[in-house]
């Protein structure tokens, strides 16, 4: 019970500080937060993400965190850019290939994920 409750004291003090974003940027064509990034490294090999909130961290379906290094050195880039990213392997450099604010179709995420104790059937 006590860890019942210690959880429903966390998530409602961040409930109290969350922002729900459903609009679009002013410039949809620069990095900010809920947006879907296609990158492509040095090689031309193209890698897609969402920059989402840590608690919807997704890694399965490219869903990272905006507080992950690669999503930070992301942020405010544009369509366009190449830009360099600081990430543990060592600095990687990236050019972006599109940006974008709708659910593209390579997104093949479920809208809702059941829980890892639910049966998926």
């Amino acid at each position: 019970m006590r860890q019942i409750d210690s959880r429903i004291r966390f998530l409602l003090k961040r409930l109290e500080h969350l922002t729900v974003v459903n609009q679009v940027p002013a410039d949809p064509h620069k990095i900010y937060f809920g947006a879907w990034v296609t990158l492509e490294d040095e090689d031309g090999h193209e890698a897609c993400y969402r920059l989402v909130g840590e608690d919807e961290l997704d890694l399965e379906y490219g869903y990272i965190s905006i507080d992950a290094p690669l999503a930070r050195g992301l942020l405010g880039k544009s369509i366009d850019d190449d830009v360099t990213v600081s990430l543990p392997r060592g600095e990687q450099e990236f050019y972006i290939a599109d940006v974008v604010y709708e659910r593209p179709g390579w997104d093949t995420r479920p809208a809702v994920r059941p829980h890892r104790w639910e049966d998926p059937s």
